[in-house]
């Protein structure tokens, strides 16, 4: 069938989709979420089909942006549109919602359509609830680390050793990545570290970065500045690289499950050519891991996964109850790691977090014997860290003399106190992080929490818990209507047994993590 083209000026997230008047659908057998295909001068696609009543008129096609841009078409312009089968990869999803197993080739066929637009929102969905149904075995997580590679660019780097860490997420605050990436380059080994923004956090280490410098770089120019430093921090989004875990993030966010965790992480490790990886586990209340039998499962799958993809892997279980420093929120996170790197911060579960997981790389890299933590404390304490650190703030466009002083916080503030004395029990990680993001994080950077005191510290009543950051009146008061409703620090004399009492049927809400 020949239609007349017209532009819609839609976007579809990077999907060929079409939209066909009612009877012209019929004519051609077929119906929402179908597939055509469409020809014009010489080129073609494969769309999924919307249908219309009224918006589109017998006798034209709308088309959504992309398929524009792919055949360059224009208003009136006629394209030949027929019936398409569905793809290949809509036949593998039903197999694995069977709970088959499925082999490299299918899982190949699978990825390549999510990153060409061939599937839609529901057969993308279905395939991940199927791997959260049934589960991916190694051989699986494998085959998909290996495609999602494949579909996407890769970092090509003349380096004989490249090293990286990844945290996989679960605990507030945690800006260890702007320690330790200067520590391993300042080394003189190699870092390249993609990062991404938050998903569910206050913020992600993209965000904290992108408070020092630039952080959206292309692939080029990730390279020059790795040539030129050692090291990068660099947001993953802008880079194509493993570009079906975006996707695949977008579906598990809303059903809140991460069955893509492994591949999802080692994909774009494999794809910056990393050599060398620690992945930190955090572990306890508020976590995604709540214990360290949990977590040395899971260390155990990313160090087989590792070696299979041709990655030495070592794991590094941290303590994941309470918030890594003081500072939650992109602005605060990035002015306490300024302030610690420049020896100005007494923040020393960061410190230590951060020494550790360097001096770990240290050591697999053969730079170390067994005293990693101590020559990456001396590379920070010496003031090397943070030349490099401004070394890679200037070469990815940022100003390499900012101070803890020129970072921009929330002008809004309002300080919570303790209605008792005591010691600080527990910090409820989920309460924290909500808070911060009714505050505005992580959108409005300056926005975010302050905390005064730590697990383990003695307060009387009256001293300062935390102060809440925001750049707006509105979204202060929503945060500390939180802290007012909720018991987000717990004070009292000793450890004591009663959490809360239940009187009537609750409504639990399940704290969900998901973060890259």
């Amino acid at each position: 069938m020949r239609l007349k083209v017209r532009l819609l000026d839609l976007e579809a997230g990077g999907k060929f989709i079409v939209v066909l008047n009612r009877d012209d659908a019929e004519d051609m057998g077929v119906s929402g979420l179908s597939r055509v295909r469409i020809s014009y001068a010489n080129r073609w696609l494969t769309a999924i089909v919307n249908v219309a009543l009224e918006s589109v008129t017998r006798g034209y096609i709308g088309v959504y942006n992309e398929v524009k841009r792919f055949l360059n078409l224009r208003d009136g312009d006629e394209v030949d549109v027929e019936a398409a089968h569905f793809p290949l990869s809509v036949y593998y999803i039903r197999n694995k919602l069977s709970g088959r197993k499925l082999s490299y080739e299918e899982i190949f066929e699978i990825v390549r359509d999510v990153v060409s637009g061939n599937l839609s929102e529901i057969e993308i969905a279905a395939f991940v609830t199927a791997l959260h149904t049934f589960g991916l075995d190694l051989d699986e997580a494998t085959s998909l680390s290996m495609a999602m590679v494949e579909t996407g660019n890769r970092l090509e780097l003349k380096k004989p050793l490249i090293v990286d860490k990844h945290s996989i997420g679960g605990v507030p605050g945690d800006k260890t990545t702007l320690l330790v990436v200067p520590i391993i380059a300042a080394s003189g080994l190699t870092i390249p570290k993609s990062s991404s923004r938050s998903i569910t956090s206050a913020a992600g280490t993209a965000d904290r970065a992108e408070v020092l410098m630039p952080v959206t770089l292309g692939i080029e120019e990730m390279r020059e500045v790795v040539e030129r430093t050692n090291g990068c921090i660099v947001w993953g989004g802008a880079l194509d690289l493993a570009p079906a875990d975006d996707i695949f993030i977008r579906v598990e966010h809303p059903l809140s499950i991460d069955p893509l965790l492994l591949p999802s992480i080692m994909s774009k490790k494999k794809a910056v050519g990393a050599n060398l990886l620690v992945i930190d586990i955090p572990t306890g209340r508020g976590t995604k891991i709540k214990t360290i039998g949990e977590a040395d499962l899971l260390a155990k799958d990313f160090i087989e996964l590792g070696r299979r993809l041709g990655i030495r892997v070592q794991c590094a279980v941290t303590y994941g109850e309470q918030p890594v420093g003081y500072a939650i929120g992109p602005a605060l996170e990035a002015w306490e790691a300024l302030n610690t790197i420049m020896g100005k911060s007494q923040s020393y579960d960061l410190i230590d977090k951060a020494v550790h997981i360097a001096g770990i790389l240290l050591e697999m890299s053969g730079k170390a014997d067994g005293n990693g933590r101590a020559i990456a404390l001396e590379i920070l304490r010496s003031g090397k860290a943070e030349e490099k650190l401004r070394e890679i703030i200037s070469a990815q466009g940022g100003d390499p003399k900012i101070k803890p002083d020129d970072i921009v916080l929330g002008s809004e503030r309002f300080t919570v106190h303790s209605k008792r004395g005591g010691v600080i029990l527990w910090i409820d990680n989920a309460s924290i992080v909500e808070a911060a993001r009714l505050a505005g994080a992580p959108r409005d950077k300056g926005a975010g929490v302050l905390l005064h005191k730590k697990i383990g510290d003695k307060v009387s009543e009256g001293d300062a818990l935390a102060t809440i950051f925001a750049e707006r009146a509105s979204k202060l008061e929503r945060a500390i209507s939180l802290f007012e409703e909720f018991p987000v620090i717990g004070v009292g004399d000793r450890m004591e047994m009663l959490i809360h009492e239940v009187k009537e049927r609750p409504v639990a809400k399940r704290t969900f993590v998901l973060e890259r």
